[in-house]
């Protein structure tokens, strides 16, 4: 019965065989000539003959060293051929991530596809009511705010930075050209209801709980998209609670943002599922961690 051979022995014969010097092998190798010689005398007793011959000047390959040896080359470089032909059958590491309504994950996926050459990065827009996504598998991180409008219990979440909060109002509201309001000031307005958002997302952009656990008056219009949430604030008849940094109403003429005082901060996020192993996620967390900051102009 042939011997199994251990290919760490192989690949050190072939340096041995070609500095035919064992203290210049072990120098190569960065291994001590001692334990060189043993690795070689276990491959020698395996195989069952002589390899190599010391000499005063160094060693020289017997008959069957020299048999062994182009054999033992061609062993070495079929088996480096095999690991790269099962990596190149093999499915390509691949991660997607999410980013909600008008949040920019730029530099932390630039950061990721620069330490991770050989990964597929996709990036996948989303609004905040598709934040189902994640859970469903269809992305593997996601940048949003929180709360988010899924419940959290299955999910991982780190917290990036916070945003403070402004009312999005129509330039012809009473609240518009003040330098600032208070919580107080935004309770007393009426609010744009969304739809299909969990409780806990529809309770902080509400300013809730109120006093006697109150619910916020909402306007006459349901949202069921951002646009929709613009156009019932541009027409006067309720107001939003929205992130500082969200400049996407800017595109509007008719509306105009007023920092409110007191409110508890929003938070930016990156989710992913509870228990994730890909080390993708992991190492997306890291960019966006490091690179994922508010912008200091406007902290």
């Amino acid at each position: 019965m042939l011997p199994d051979l251990d290919l760490r022995l192989v690949r050190y014969f072939l340096v041995v065989a070609e500095q035919l010097n064992f203290a210049r092998a072990a120098e190569q190798l960065r291994v001590a000539q001692p334990s060189l010689s043993r690795q070689i005398q276990r491959l020698e007793n395996a195989l069952g003959v002589r390899l190599l011959e010391r000499t005063s000047q160094g060693s020289r390959l017997t008959a069957a060293g020299a048999a062994f040896l182009p054999q033992a080359q061609q062993l070495v470089h079929h088996a480096e051929q095999s690991v790269l032909a099962a990596r190149a059958a093999a499915p390509a590491r691949t991660i997607t991530v999410g980013y909600a309504d008008d949040l920019v994950i730029t530099p932390a996926v630039r950061d990721l596809r620069n330490r991770c050459p050989g990964a597929h990065v996709r990036t996948r827009h989303l609004s905040s009511r598709e934040a189902g996504a994640l859970v469903a598998r269809q992305i593997d991180a996601l940048v949003i705010r929180a709360p988010l409008p899924i419940p959290e219990d299955d999910l991982a979440v780190t917290a990036l930075y916070t945003e403070p909060l402004v009312a999005l109002v129509s330039t012809a509201h009473r609240f518009a050209g003040k330098e600032s309001i208070d919580v107080a000031d935004v309770r007393s307005e009426p609010l744009v209801g969304c739809t299909g958002m969990g409780e806990d997302w529809t309770g902080f952009w509400r300013l809730e709980p109120r006093e006697g656990n109150g619910a916020a008056p909402l306007g006459p219009t349901l949202a069921d998209t951002y646009d929709d949430k613009l156009e019932a604030i541009a027409e006067g008849t309720a107001i939003a609670v929205v992130p500082a940094d969200d400049r996407r109403f800017t595109l509007r003429p008719d509306l105009v943002a007023v920092p409110v005082d007191g409110a508890e901060p929003s938070r930016v996020v990156v989710a992913s599922r509870a228990g994730e192993t890909d080390p993708l996620v992991a190492e997306f967390i890291r960019s966006a961690e490091r690179l994922l900051v508010r912008d200091a102009a406007r902290a």
